[in-house]
C-alpha cells in the first residue's frame, strides 16, 4: 500500500485511476499490485509524510489530510539518526539541548512530578 498526497479537488481523478480511500488514516493510497506511474504526481516527495510502514522519518509528525502537509510541534527536532530522544545519546544530546527540547522536557517532568502529590 502506497499512500498518496491527493488534494480534495483531485480525489475523483485519483479514484478513477484506481486509488482507494483509507478511512482510518484519512488518506488516499494506491493498492498493492497497481502500477504507480499513474499516481506519480501524488507520490510523497523527499521530506513529506512517509508511506505506510515507515519509521516516521523524515517527517515525524501527523499529516493534515486536507492540505497533505506535515504538522509538527514547535519543539520538533529532526535527528540525524534513528534514536530515542528520551534515552541518553551522546550524538544527539548537543542538538536537543541547543534546540530547547531538553529544557522543555525537564520543565514538563517537573510539572508532572507536582501532580503526583
Amino acid at each position: 500500500m502506497n499512500f498518496l498526497n491527493v488534494p480534495y479537488a483531485e480525489k475523483d481523478e485519483a479514484r478513477a485511476l484506481g486509488a482507494r480511500w483509507n478511512p482510518g488514516k484519512k488518506r488516499w493510497y494506491a493498492p498493492n499490485g497497481v502500477a504507480l506511474d499513474a499516481f506519480a504526481k501524488w507520490m510523497p516527495k523527499e521530506g513529506e509524510a512517509p508511506a505506510a510502514g515507515g519509521s516516521g522519518k523524515p517527517g515525524g509528525g501527523r499529516v493534515d489530510a486536507y492540505a497533505a502537509k506535515l504538522v509538527t510541534g514547535s519543539l520538533y527536532v529532526e535527528l540525524a539518526h534513528d534514536c530515542n530522544p528520551f534515552e541518553p545519546c551522546a550524538e544527539c544530546a548537543p542538538q536537543l539541548a541547543s534546540s530547547g527540547w531538553t529544557a522543555a522536557r525537564a520543565s514538563l517532568l517537573q510539572s508532572l512530578s507536582g501532580l503526583k502529590r
